[in-house]
């Protein structure tokens, strides 16, 4: 019998008994409905999607609601590629999400042997992001357990060429500087698709036998640098102020000098110029020059008379007791 398919109008949907329906017409259902579920995803901020074709990579998958081949011809491995990730060494952290966050093993971790042979207990953290994501699955087995090896590894070759002093105290910064870029070379070596942003020194110390003694070296050190602070207060207090008080004296002594040389000078030039004059009239400027002295001498010697010597009948010409009384 030939179906026509004009005979589905006539067709009363609402009475039909799907229960009687054969089996088959519901597996293109049932499949169309797998299909669907499996081809979509939705890939998180933080992350992305890492897309495998048969085992195999394809593609990368950005954030967002995402589509693939259905029937897991397609998986997708989601890697958070922009959450900071951190391993502990030497000491853990309780409740951390990262499984290699710390390990078990932390006393061995932190016991290391500095440069001139003396042992301290170093304890550090890394923090890492995942930058090729695929390198990060496929290129190296266990890439976190890894790098905490390589960290390890690094830690130790860096401290082994530093002496306790400068592990303890000044070459902390020097020694986080030195960690991070051969972590970083090794890293990109080895092609575990990281990116360290950080290695940060934590608690350095020697080990618990002779802390205390070290700490009373570290004390004796801090006061020694103190009292010569202190001096070089005191030294930069009186040293300028002594230079100071003696380049103002100096100054002093030459301006007095210069003073005197053109006081001299002034006198030598106005003694010339009395003398040219004086060679040019003798009698005259020996005139002038006992009128304009006897100009300057004669108010300081206070009420005088002078008398001619020629004059006579002094008293009547005087009245004695009036210039006495005055005087």
């Amino acid at each position: 019998m030939k179906f026509d398919p004009d005979d589905w109008r006539d067709i009363d949907w609402r009475n039909i008994d799907f229960g009687r329906l054969p089996v088959l017409w519901l597996v293109p259902i049932l499949l169309l409905g797998i299909a669907v579920f499996t081809s979509v995803y939705t890939v998180q901020a933080e992350s992305q999607g890492v897309v495998l074709r048969f085992g195999k990579y394809v593609r990368n998958a950005e954030p967002g609601l995402r589509f693939k081949l259905p029937f897991n011809m397609e998986k997708v491995e989601m890697v958070p590629v922009k959450r900071q990730l951190k391993q502990e060494f030497g000491f853990g952290t309780p409740g951390s999400t990262n499984p290699t966050q710390y390990s078990s093993e932390q006393k061995l971790e932190r016991g290391m042997v500095t440069g001139d042979l003396n042992a301290a207990t170093v304890e550090w953290i890394i923090q890492y992001r995942v930058r090729e994501p695929e390198l990060y699955l496929f290129k190296v087995r266990n890439p976190d357990n890894t790098l905490r090896d390589i960290s390890e590894s690094v830690m130790r070759t860096v401290v082994g060429d530093r002496t306790v002093d400068e592990v303890i105290t000044v070459g902390r910064q020097e020694i986080e500087a030195d960690a991070l870029i051969q972590l970083q070379e090794l890293v990109d070596k080895f092609e575990l698709g990281l990116s360290i942003d950080q290695v940060q020194l934590k608690n350095v110390n020697p080990p618990q036998a002779v802390q205390r003694s070290f700490n009373e070296v570290n004390q004796a050190q801090q006061e020694r640098e103190q009292l010569i602070n202190v001096a070089n207060g005191e030294y930069n207090k009186v040293v300028p102020r002594a230079s100071g008080e003696a380049e103002q004296m100096i100054q002093a002594a030459e301006g007095y000098a210069l003073k005197r040389v053109n006081e001299a000078e002034g006198d030598v030039a106005r003694f010339n110029a009395v003398f040219a004059e004086y060679l040019k009239a003798p009698e005259v400027t020996k005139q002038r020059i006992y009128i304009e002295t006897m100009r300057q001498i004669v108010p300081n010697l206070g009420k005088k008379i002078i008398l001619d010597e020629d004059a006579s009948q002094l008293l009547p010409m005087l009245q004695m007791s009036a210039a006495s009384s005055k005087k």
